[in-house]
């Protein structure tokens, strides 16, 4: 007969690694059988049942996920009431400080980053360093903590599709800034700044070649429009033009005043 684990208490650090974990884990995901959470469960030193409950927790504060009638456990604890209110209100320094915990969980190897997105097994892989500067400074390791937790919640939140045109290969796909990483640091880790955009469509995008309007649909600058037509173009921008975008499943909706921002600021008009 095995001896029952023993009630391990839910410190700060192991709530933010929870926190981590469910930004990047889909809800269908959130259950003790994941081998995801059993090795995170493991390495914590808990069970992956109480780690996948914790989980649940934060979903029932998930605005996204309420608004989709999808509830978590109830009696959620006042700690994980405020952890979530204070990623709310400031995601930069608690995404960098919960994906530092968990990178340091499976990994004490600066150089790589810890990804999520086969969902059922964390890999580790080499990212590019920021700017393409090659230092392990302390300010760059937490901003590469930053894009790693920022790309991985983004993609995750839009289940792996750009979000204009359902190309879903990860290799492909970016966790793209509605107001520029480089002028808002404030907002670089928000989940509301983000959209999950391919490859191409973020490059026009961040070139205000493209821009979503009040009702999320994709708008092309007169710009883009120029260099109509082109077989290209037509298929790639100009077919989904005035059509909604896919919505994320969980953390956030774009933020309307920083679509309006991109419109008056970014946007080619």
């Amino acid at each position: 007969m095995t001896s029952k684990q023993p009630n391990v208490r839910w410190t700060r650090e192991h709530a933010l690694i929870a926190l981590n974990l469910y930004c990047k884990l889909p809800f269908g995901k959130l259950h003790k059988g994941n081998p995801i959470i059993i090795e995170t469960a493991k390495r914590l030193g808990r069970t992956a049942n109480s780690l996948a409950m914790k989980l649940c927790n934060f979903a029932s504060l998930d605005p996204i996920q309420r608004a989709r009638g999808i509830g978590g456990l109830p009696n959620v604890s006042q700690q994980d009431r405020q952890l979530w209110a204070d990623f709310l209100e400031d995601s930069t320094t608690l995404g960098e400080e919960s994906e530092e915990l968990i990178h340091n969980l499976f990994t004490k190897e600066a150089s790589k980053e810890l990804d999520f997105l086969d969902r059922d097994n964390v890999r580790t892989e080499i990212r590019p360093y920021p700017n393409g500067v090659p230092t392990e400074g302390t300010a760059t390791v937490k901003i590469r903590r930053g894009q790693q937790f920022f790309r991985q919640s983004i993609l995750n939140a839009y289940d792996l599709r750009c979000c204009i045109s359902g190309i879903g290969v990860p290799s492909l796909l970016v966790a793209s800034h509605i107001m520029p990483w480089r002028d808002f640091p404030n907002e670089r880790l928000n989940p509301s700044n983000g959209l999950c955009l391919s490859s191409l469509h973020d490059a026009a995008f961040d070139s205000g070649l493209i821009t979503l309007n009040d009702g999320l649909c994709l708008v092309l600058s007169k710009r883009l429009r120029s260099y109509l037509p082109q077989a290209a173009l037509d298929y790639n921008f100009e077919s989904f033009e005035g059509t909604p975008i896919r919505l994320p499943e969980k953390l956030a909706k774009p933020d309307p005043k920083f679509l309006d921002y991109h419109r008056r600021i970014i946007f080619q008009k």
